[in-house]
């Protein structure tokens, strides 16, 4: 099967849960405006399971203005599988060990890999996850690897200086997390950051990587960014990309090549 409903109490019920705040003051009016939203995206019947007031109170005192909803009905709506597109892994998952022998054979010296949050971004639980020896999901992290030179500047980092921090240092690739997405505050600085090493840097920047719970990995091109991670990725797969996308591919073997067929006169 691949065309599919959601799925609540009973297969094929159609049973979705969603939430949402209106500018209303709760009540009688507050949920019957939560019910006519509902209703026009589509999810009929439904009802109000949860509802308070949120907002006023404050130093100015007054009523909650603001109603936050839980909302429970049935959609008609049909998914066909066959039909999503997703950004595919097109590279191979690779052991800490494979990363430092890739690295280690085919470029020669240590990769160096510099991450940061910018902006105003001080959530430094994303780019920690990856770069910090602790890591993440059962996996070390990129300061694990020995064949790697790996610098995490932390929190609200300008772009400036992280241009001028990667120059100095010669980074191969900068990783960017980004946590804050309020008014799409992560798309704006990843092209202000894809920007502002383009016109420092040209053709020589470094690989930009950026990652975050709200990215959709489709829009690197988009960004003007090489790769996009979202959220559950591992540090085993971010390691992985910068091997494939920053080193020379691996030299054949010759012994292991076809012998050359023998042509006769």
């Amino acid at each position: 099967m691949t065309v599919i409903r959601p799925y609540g109490d009973t297969t094929g019920d159609g049973m979705v849960q969603t939430s949402f705040t209106l500018p209303v003051a709760p009540g009688p009016r507050a949920e019957g405006a939560a019910l006519q939203l509902a209703n026009k995206m589509g999810i009929h019947p439904a009802m109000v399971v949860h509802s308070h007031g949120i907002g006023g109170g404050g130093a100015g005192g007054g009523e909650p203005a603001f109603t936050f909803f839980v909302v429970y009905g049935s959609v008609t709506h049909l998914v066909d599988t066959d039909e999503v597109e997703v950004e595919e892994r097109d590279y191979p998952l690779l052991s800490p060990t494979e990363v430092n022998g890739a690295i280690k054979a085919r470029l020669h010296r240590k990769l160096v890999v510099m991450g940061a949050c910018i902006g105003t971004d001080a959530h430094t639980v994303g780019i920690d996850a990856i770069l910090n020896l602790k890591g993440f999901a059962g996996e070390k992290g990129l300061e694990y690897y020995r064949e790697m030179d790996v610098a995490n500047l932390g929190a609200q980092v300008t772009v400036p200086e992280l241009v001028t921090r990667a120059r100095a240092a010669k980074a191969d690739a900068v990783l960017v997390s980004q946590v804050v997405t309020q008014k799409d505050a992560h798309l704006r600085n990843t092209r202000e950051l894809a920007g502002a090493f383009r016109e420092a840097m040209g053709e020589t920047r470094p690989l930009l990587v950026v990652g975050g719970p709200r990215f959709d990995p489709a829009m690197a091109r988009d960004l003007g960014v090489d790769k996009v991670f979202g959220r559950g990725t591992t540090p085993g797969e971010v390691a992985s990309y910068l091997v494939s996308a920053l080193l020379p591919a691996p030299t054949p073997d010759p012994a292991l090549l076809p012998a050359p067929e023998e042509t006769t006169a």
